[in-house]
């Protein structure tokens, strides 16, 4: 290809996802920071004075910071024994369990936090059990306000990230790689430090990454779990701009937040972009088969018995919490969901709420794809200084404060030429602002792991570069590509934070219907919310399942 053609096709990769964030990235970014920052139009700098003159915000950095950290260990540690069982093996159940494993990554934070109350919680089912069992007045477990219970849910909130990043990308690397180290006599652990580390490095950096992130603006988990004793930045940005209206400061520690993630992805996509390895992408009959043996029956079992304790044990107490009434088990709460007696305006009656949540992540799934598209088959080309300076830019709506996103969206899009404000449109533009980078993360390392030879190959025989692109780049993608299909459509389905500002009250999603139940006192209102949360988490079980059998058979 001549460099005129190369340079004009780099130019249309790169302007679809510039413009989309130009337009609704930076600036909302920009209107909110010029009303919180130069609100007369004239810059005012005090605010960083205050910020500096004491040590309460470098603490709630440091502490935001550390248990992300910690976080991320954590969920690695768990999930990548699970990725390895997927990547594998084909055991009864698997597509059941893979479902399980990424239905809590769709809830709503607020939702995790209460699941795990619901569990663990003084008054939880576990306590209440073993008070009962032990012939105690109060439960044993004590994880209320604690560092333990947030890291427990940010673990089970993030493991479906390894699972189907990691999963995805290692069920493709032909298992002969690994029995030929092993007969030139390297050990088990040799064998996976120097042949199948190398090749997954990729796929673990961006699954750390997002986690990462994901944990370091943690916001529901931290404010419900936590108590006062913990607060992160994004709780500290929603406490200033909310509670205390301090519209400079949540500004500020925004603008901290997002220099701070671009720096980190920028290191992080240097690293990538040397660290990546090609491979020749294998068919899942290769790489997968049946457990055999007494070693892999352990291994499995165990993997198995440990996501369904982990994952299903606070979905189980939630579904519970929703059937469970002072008169005994019963469906009150359910039927509660479609009557409205008393003519509230706070009634939401759920299939609409499904239907609004289905129809919003079926959007954002498009238009992330497009978009995401674009972005990775630019990033994937030969390194240079603008896919450098891309790679991190892409990212950073995954690091701003969706309370700063949700009020900028106001500000930008309430008034010509842009007044989307009574949209229905702006919802899954504002969902795919931040799900598309999901599919880039799924997306590059596949594509970067691709062999030069085979496009070369295929040019050689007379292909033009879109049947190159659809004929060896997009097979070897799929399953990458679904994977960041499937994470686009449940980022939409459970986004609560930028939601709650942008949607109208009449569409509501799932999420919303829930807070909206969650905000009213009272048993009733606590057991729809519990309801809700159930009826979310099967609609999205069932959406899991049939788009795994439809496009992953035998897949991740």
């Amino acid at each position: 290809m001549s460099p005129g053609p190369r340079a004009l096709g780099t130019w249309v990769l790169a302007g679809i996802p510039l413009a989309f964030l130009g337009v609704f990235f930076f600036l909302p970014l920009y209107e909110i920071f010029s009303l919180s920052l130069a609100p007369e139009g004239v810059l005012k700098l005090g605010v960083i004075g205050k910020f500096f003159s004491t040590t309460y915000y470098a603490r709630i950095l440091w502490f935001t910071t550390w248990q992300a950290a910690l976080s991320t260990v954590l969920t690695l540690a768990l999930a990548l024994p699970g990725a390895y069982v997927f990547a594998r093996f084909t055991f009864p159940g698997k597509d059941l369990l893979r479902a399980l494993v990424t239905v809590p990554f769709v809830l709503p934070t607020v939702v995790v936090a209460s699941a795990f109350d619901a569990l663990l919680g003084r008054s939880g089912v576990l306590n209440t059990t073993l008070a009962g069992l032990l012939t105690l007045e109060t439960g044993p477990i004590h994880l209320e306000h604690t560092i333990a219970m947030i890291l427990l849910a940010h673990v089970f909130y993030n493991m479906a990230v390894v699972i189907r990043l990691v999963g995805g990308f290692w069920s493709q690397i032909d298992p002969a790689l690994a029995e030929a180290a092993r007969l030139l006599g390297a050990s088990s652990w040799q064998t996976f430090c120097r042949i199948t580390l190398p090749l997954i490095r990729p796929a673990i950096l961006a699954a750390a990454l997002l986690i990462f992130m994901f944990c370091f603006s943690s916001f529901g988990v931290i404010l419900i779990l936590g108590g006062p004793r913990f607060s992160t930045v994004e709780v500290e940005i929603y406490r200033q701009a909310v509670h205390l209206f301090n519209l400079p400061m949540a500004s500020l520690l925004s603008l901290i937040q997002i220099v701070f993630t671009f720096v980190l992805m920028w290191f992080y996509t240097t690293l990538q972009r040397r660290s990546t390895t090609e491979l020749t992408p294998e068919s899942v009959r290769i790489t997968q088969r049946p457990v055999a043996g007494w070693r892999e029956r352990l291994v499995v079992g165990g993997h198995v018995l440990l996501t369904v304790l982990l994952m299903g044990g606070p979905l189980m107490a939630l579904v519970l919490r929703s059937l469970m009434t002072e008169q005994g088990p019963s469906l009150v709460y359910y039927r509660a969901l479609f009557a409205n007696p008393a003519g509230s305006v706070f009634y939401v009656p759920p299939i609409q709420a499904i239907g609004y949540s289905l129809g919003f992540a079926a959007l954002t799934l498009l238009l992330s794809l497009v978009l995401g598209l674009s972005a990775s088959a630019l990033l994937a080309r030969p390194r240079g200084a603008l896919v450098a300076l891309l790679d991190p830019l892409f990212m950073l709506p995954l690091s701003t404060s969706a309370v700063t996103l949700g009020f900028g969206f106001i500000l930008a899009f309430d008034e010509p030429p842009l007044n989307l404000r009574a949209s229905l449109i702006l919802v899954p533009l504002a969902h795919a602002l931040v799900a598309f980078p999901f599919v880039v993360r799924a997306l590059l390392p596949a594509l970067k792991s691709i062999p030069a030879s085979m496009r070369e190959a295929a040019s050689v025989l007379g292909a033009s570069p879109a049947q190159v692109w659809r004929r060896v780049d997009l097979p070897i993608v799929t399953r990458a590509l679904v994977a960041g299909a499937l994470f686009a459509f449940t980022v939409s389905m459970g986004e609560f934070g930028a939601t709650v500002f942008v949607a109208r009250p009449q569409s509501p999603t799932i999420p919303l219907a829930i807070y909206r139940f969650l905000s009213q006192p009272g048993a009733l209102n606590y057991g729809q919310a519990m309801a809700m949360s159930s009826i979310l988490m099967l609609t999205t079980c069932a959406c899991f399942l049939i788009l795994d059998r439809g496009t992953l058979k035998g897949g991740l």
